[in-house]
Parts: C-alpha cells; sequence; structure tokens
C-alpha cells in the first residue's frame, strides 16, 4: 500500500501520540507499506511552527529525517489538479494533498472526514 501522511498524522507519528489509531499506526509501521510524506505537509509545519501556531522542538526536521519515510515534491501537475477539485475545503494544504493524492494514487492517513467527500481513499485515524 502506499500512503501518503496528511500533515497532523505526521506530527502524531513523531509525537507517538494516543491520537493516532493502531490501525494507522500498523500500516504506517508495516515494512512493505510506502509511506509518503510530501512537501506540502513539511511547509505547513514550518509556517505554523513560525508563526507560532505549533509547539515543537527546533529539531523535528531532524527526527523525520530519520523515519524511514518517503519524500513526495510538490510538481506541478499536483499544483494543476487543484483546479479540477471541487470547493469542498479551504485549507490549500490540504487541497493540495488531495491533489497528490489523485494524481500519485495514494491513500492518505488522515482524521479530516471533510477530505473525504473528495472521493479519495483514505486511512482513517
Amino acid at each position: 500500500m502506499k500512503l501518503l501522511l496528511d500533515t497532523h498524522v505526521v506530527l502524531w507519528w513523531l509525537n507517538d501520540s494516543a491520537e493516532l489509531s493502531a490501525e494507522a499506526r500498523n500500516a504506517i509501521g508495516e515494512p512493505e507499506n510506502l509511506v509518503y510524506v510530501s512537501a506540502v505537509s513539511i511547509w505547513e509545519i514550518v509556517i505554523k511552527r513560525a508563526l507560532g501556531k505549533l509547539g515543537i522542538p527546533a529539531k523535528w526536521a531532524d527526527v523525520l529525517e530519520e523515519e524511514p519515510f518517503r519524500q513526495l515534491p510538490l510538481l506541478w501537475e499536483h499544483a494543476l489538479k487543484v483546479r479540477e477539485l471541487p470547493d469542498i475545503h479551504s485549507d490549500p494544504f490540504d487541497r493540495l494533498l488531495v491533489a497528490q493524492v489523485k494524481v500519485e494514487d495514494l491513500v492518505l492517513v488522515t482524521r479530516d472526514d471533510t477530505l473525504l467527500r473528495y472521493g479519495i481513499t483514505a486511512l482513517k485515524t
């Protein structure tokens, strides 16, 4: 299975949060699954941390790099896919993640029920 972690799931994984369901934790930790973290999520974390909306340690990126996750860059194709999405969600980060899921045929690991209205495959946390 090819998984894309929503931003909150990345943070929960790094913090070993109880918010992350056993099913999601097992899927992320399964060595046979390919687990991606998008540049979009990194961008969102950096912005929210700089604005003081996210209290995480300064070395969070170093910790993330130690994980066996694959990097998913933001491509033109992903950005252009956003224009095809219905106006369901106003968060630009989430819309880009949905576009990436659609273009790359990924399963989004998320708790955000609104994103499911885009008709994507998701693993609920």
